[in-house]
């Protein structure tokens, strides 16, 4: 450690504010360059190169093979799948000298399907699976949490050529099982849970999440049956419609100084006492919230989109983004309103809106506004609500979407019992692409027919470095990193705790001696350091087992412990080697 390009920090930088983020910066395994940008220090990069490792070893199990496209990529296959303008301002774009338009990869799909369709041409080529481990970039509007959320990241992605369905089925299953080896040599708990392909396109998929408090991303679960699924890709189980029968005509009600739901239902159980529909006081699941957002599409335009919800939710936003995209939701802002006039902030409802309406604004509604439905709704006029507006009846929604947000206690879409809500981190995840880039991009084979077929694909993303912050957040105490033997920046920890020169030299002859046994050390050496740093910073780096010569030595023995479980035991230098290997399993 005398000559490590290593400094370690007492103190937590003043921007990290999850404890991956501040362990691996103060044990100088990263620094920080600018928002999203880090530089990999020894350490670090001893730890990222472990990660990879166990990547390729189960990539290369299931007949995957390696290959690297650069990162640095033309615009013309981007455009011919329309990425280049649905990437809006999430990537990196430059020009060369030549006026040429390039970005920085932020994935890679285009490459690795022109790659097949350069070299394969029949079916008997596939199946083929294709994986790299490369840098991608991606102009993330709030970077945060460190590496768990950079412009610039190192990933895994493996991509599965196959000539009809049943072979992507066969392809997807083995990334699938691949990736639970992968999950489990980690060394950190995860669940698989249903997902939403996104911008990516496809059908199936499925994200594998490493549990977190403090994770960016929500999923629900059903302890009764085997749901669990990101919130984006919960759907609402919509109630069978009602008949539209004999139901009250709806009329509007002065609700004065009524803007929000709360003042709402207050207002109506002051007016109309035991007028909600099923007979009893108002509450806020009986009225419609109507919400309103600007949709920014990739190609500049802008579109408003009304969202009626019941009123005891809330939009949720990522849930609202995923539908939505590759458009980007915006607030619909004072001068939006004045753009539409017949929008009243505050009592906006279901007649005037619409695509068939005056102001020709697309209304969606949750699932659960079906027709015969009764609801309370903004009135269209300042101070009035419309009472008895029946779905189906009075109003006919465009469609429905699934912006409303998820909360514990909701029904479960399998078995209707009640889902459970918790936080993870997305660390891998896995799609059914099917043809939308092969049809994209013309990559077709001849059957055995001899006839024309489009390649169906999958898609396998993993985050390598995000994975290095995942393992990290899993694996801390009060005192700093513990690695998981298998990605520890060493196998050992040897401590001199003391100046002595016979201290010093054994240390050294028992770190050559390891070291020759196949063992990786860290040997702190550092003749000006005190014990009690040498101890802080060997809890702080976190490898798995921490070895101390000490005042112990003039009586033939040294120390190991056991950095999880803090447990020490006293062995004698004769044994020294044997016992050390014998702790670590070597």
């Amino acid at each position: 450690m005398s000559s490590l390009f290593l400094r370690t920090l007492r103190e937590n930088p003043v921007d990290a504010e999850v404890p991956s983020h501040q362990l691996l910066v103060r044990a100088g395994y990263i620094r920080r360059v600018s928002p999203g940008i880090y530089t990999w220090l020894p350490l670090g990069l001893k730890v990222l190169k472990r990660v990879e490792q166990i990547v390729r070893e189960e990539m290369d199990a299931i007949g995957a093979q390696e290959l690297l496209f650069p990162a640095l990529l033309p615009r013309e296959p981007y455009e011919a799948t329309g990425r280049w303008t649905e990437y809006g301002d999430g990537v990196f774009r430059l020009k060369d000298r030549k006026d040429g338009d390039y970005l920085l990869g932020p994935t890679h799909e285009e490459m690795f399907t022109l790659a097949v369709k350069d070299l394969f041409s029949s079916y008997k080529d596939l199946p083929v699976t294709l994986y790299q481990i490369q840098t991608k970039y991606r102009d993330e509007a709030r970077p945060r949490a460190g590496i768990l959320r950079g412009r610039e990241f190192v990933m895994k992605d493996s991509y599965s050529f196959d000539i009809d369905d049943s072979g992507l089925d066969k392809s997807y299953q083995l990334h699938r099982d691949a990736y639970v080896r992968l999950f489990d040599r980690l060394g950190f708990h995860y669940v698989i849970v249903q997902a939403m392909a996104g911008a990516m396109g496809g059908s199936k998929s499925e994200e594998f999440l490493a549990t977190a408090d403090n994770g960016e991303d929500t999923y629900v679960r059903c302890a009764n049956c085997a749901y669990a699924a990101n919130v984006e890709a919960v759907k609402v189980t919509a109630p069978q419609e009602l008949s539209l029968d004999g139901l009250p005509p709806m009329r509007d009600e002065d609700t004065p100084d009524a803007p929000t739901i709360a003042s709402l239902v207050e207002r109506l159980n002051e007016r109309i006492p035991g007028g909600a529909p099923n007979g009893g006081a108002w509450s806020a699941p009986d009225t419609l919230k109507t919400v309103i957002v600007m949709l920014v599409h990739p190609d500049g335009t802008r579109e408003p989109l009304a969202i009626g919800i019941p009123g005891d939710r809330e939009v949720d936003e990522k849930r609202l983004a995923a539908q939505v995209e590759p458009a980007r939701v915006e607030a619909f802002e004072e001068k939006d309103f004045a753009a539409y006039p017949t929008l009243v902030k505050g009592y906006m409802g279901p007649l005037a809106l619409g695509s068939e309406s005056e102001s020709a604004i697309r209304f969606l509604v949750d699932p659960r506004v079906v027709t015969g439905t009764r609801w309370v709704a903004g009135g269209n006029k300042p101070g009035v609500h419309t009472v008895e507006l029946v779905a189906g009846r009075d109003f006919v929604p465009d469609a429905t979407i699934e912006a409303a947000e998820v909360r514990p206690g909701d029904a479960c879409p399998n078995c209707g019992n009640p889902l459970e809500s918790a936080r993870g981190i997305e660390m891998g995840h896995i799609f059914q692409l099917g043809r939308k880039y092969a049809e994209a991009l013309d990559l077709k084979v001849l059957d055995e027919n001899g006839k024309l077929q489009t390649v169906t694909m999958g898609s396998y993303g993993f985050g390598v470095s995000r994975a290095v912050a995942c393992i990290a957040e899993g694996n801390n105490d009060q005192y700093g990193l513990v690695w998981p033997r298998n990605i520890s920046p060493a196998d050992v920890h040897i401590v001199a705790a003391g100046k002595d020169d016979a201290i010093l030299t054994y240390g050294e002859e028992l770190t050559g001696a390891l070291e020759a046994a196949g063992v990786e050390v860290i040997f702190d050496d550092r003749k000006q350091a005190s014990p009690g740093v040498k101890f802080k910073d060997a809890e702080l780096i976190g490898v798995p087992t921490i070895v101390v010569v000490g005042k112990g030595l003039a009586d033939g023995t040294i120390e190991i412990k056991d950095r999880r479980s803090g447990e020490r035991r006293t062995i004698a230098i004769a044994d020294a080697v044997e016992s050390i290997l014998a702790e670590i399993g070597g």
